[in-house]
């Protein structure tokens, strides 16, 4: 039996396609797999709190030596990162705002993005993630179009950022679907669902 840890990162309720695509996506897998645990966190109505001053000294003090206010620092951080080992796959919606993702998620990632935790230094200086063996799907929401190739490939800081963080903490294994399109009229809406749809249904039996 798999887990398949959900997240929604938008803001906006009923109106907000990441949502309809991820639930899509969920509603699939939970057909072509009933006896896989499904876990949901709405990162966008849910709001993570940021890193602050006590986060920091927590997370760069050993286990053994933190104070009970510093560990009450980590209660968050250590409780969305077990989340995170405790999932086989994860499935994660996410708008493009102003070229990149929502603050909500960021302010998740800064979370789960921990040292000891989600990755070590290396003895060259690098890092390597502990977060191996998983497997993600992004779905993304975009208003323009980004191509590979071409000048607008250079405004998706999405993407490319959404890869190296994750990959950081050793999820490399990452699927990205693009509804985009999304503000260049009715036909192009269409035809950029339609295509995300289908892309969702194949994913489903072939991830």
């Amino acid at each position: 039996m798999a887990h398949l840890l959900h997240l929604d990162s938008s803001p906006r309720g009923e109106r907000s396609i990441s949502r309809q695509l991820t639930k899509e996506f969920v509603a699939a897998w939970q057909t072509a797999f009933p006896e896989d645990a499904v876990t949901y966190r709405d990162l966008g109505h849910s709001l993570i709190p940021p890193v602050d001053e006590p986060w920091i000294a927590a997370a760069f003090s050993p286990p053994d030596a933190r104070s009970p206010e510093l560990n009450a620092a980590l209660k968050v951080s250590d409780a969305l990162i077990n989340e995170l080992i405790s999932a086989d796959h994860y499935v994660l919606g996410v708008p493009m705002y102003n070229f990149n993702v929502p603050s909500n998620l960021k302010a998740f990632i800064d979370q789960i993005v921990r040292v000891g935790r989600t990755f070590v230094v290396n003895a060259q200086g690098g890092y390597d993630g502990l977060l191996m063996h998983k497997k993600m799907l992004v779905i993304t929401t975009r208003g323009g179009t980004y191509p590979a190739g071409t000048p607008y490939a250079a405004f998706d800081f999405q993407e490319p950022y959404l890869r190296a963080i994750f990959g950081m903490i050793g999820i490399n294994n990452i699927t990205f679907i693009h509804a985009d399109q999304l503000a260049s009229g009715e036909d192009a809406r269409q035809q950029s669902l339609a295509a995300a749809k289908d892309a969702i249904q194949h994913l489903v039996t072939t991830w």
